[in-house]
């Protein structure tokens, strides 16, 4: 197997722009409720979001020469994904990498393991997901597989997926189906939508559904 691949399959900048309208928790919802990473994998400091296409590295402990590699190759608009085998005594990545990466236009980092200088990444505008923040260093000695398919907070993440995070946590959508999601999105948005315009003239979640019908197939009735 090759250990490094330089070059990806990117889906279209218009696909990837359409995912910046929708919110990871709708993404989720509309793929049946998967593509969802570890909930502990959250934006450093409240506020911050991303969503790109996956650029992925596999970092060995307490090394971050991999995800050299993978800042290396990353192309303005990517996000970067790297894991660590979720080993957070560490900072694998601070705001020197992080300059790097803003100058190349890099949209983000989702990390399982620890990040450090979270306060000057947040000032410098650059977006940060991570399980840890932990101010010890790292060594570059070992090189691990870039862009090649990773394991990552419980999910398969292949470079060129595509990556939503804002404070819920983050989201992969597979790229292959991609199109499918966002158009399923836009569905549920539009449902959700016509949802709140009857909540805000006074009906009620129970009242609009079908769970009475739901407990009393299950022998249960509640007199609402």
């Amino acid at each position: 197997m090759t250990l490094i691949v330089k070059s990806i399959k990117r889906p279209d900048r218009s696909i990837v722009e359409g995912f910046t309208r929708v919110s990871p928790a709708t993404i989720h919802e509309a793929m049946g409720r998967r593509g969802a990473v570890d909930s502990r994998i959250k934006p450093i400091y409240a506020g911050m979001k991303v969503c790109g296409p996956a650029v992925t590295c596999e970092c060995q402990v307490g090394d971050n020469l991999a995800l050299h590699v993978a800042l290396h190759l990353a192309e303005a608009g990517d996000v970067i994904v790297a894991t660590t085998g979720d080993y957070t005594e560490q900072g694998l990545f601070g705001d020197v990498m992080a300059s790097c990466a803003l100058a190349k236009g890099v949209n983000g980092l989702v990390v399982d393991g620890g990040v450090r200088d979270g306060a000057s990444m947040r000032e410098m505008g650059f977006s940060v997901f991570a399980r840890a923040q932990c101010m010890k260093g790292t060594v570059k000695e070992t090189i691990g597989p870039v862009n090649q398919p990773i394991a990552f907070g419980g999910q398969i993440v292949r470079p060129g997926d595509i990556i939503v995070g804002d404070d819920d946590g983050v989201v992969v959508v597979p790229q292959q189906v991609a199109e499918e999601i966002l158009e399923a999105c836009y569905a549920r948005e539009q449902k959700e939508a016509a949802i709140q315009v009857q909540l805000r003239e006074g009906k009620t979640t129970w009242g609009m559904s079908d769970w009475g019908e739901m407990l009393r197939a299950k022998g249960m009735v509640l007199d609402l």
